[in-house]
């Protein structure tokens, strides 16, 4: 199994290499953009996630200044 794949990869290898270098670059461009903006999303997600989990709370329930409408909103925005 392992031969085909490696046979079939070390010919692409070969023409993409005789390519000229716009189309080679084109070519792995589009493969790798997409690959790599995936690879970055999954990542962020991960991140968040533990993030979220380790994050410590914040504030109390019976201590709440800020009034529900300002639930959600920053003050760097406003």
């Amino acid at each position: 199994m392992f031969d085909g794949v490696a046979g079939w990869w070390d010919g692409f290898e070969l023409w993409l290499a005789q390519q000229w270098f716009p189309i080679q670059f084109v070519l792995v461009a589009a493969v790798l953009l997409p690959l790599c903006a995936g690879a970055a999303w999954v990542i962020h997600r991960g991140v968040d996630g533990i993030a979220d989990r380790f994050a410590a709370p914040r504030g109390n329930a019976t201590d709440d200044t800020r009034g529900d409408d300002d639930l959600g909103r920053s003050d760097a925005v406003s």
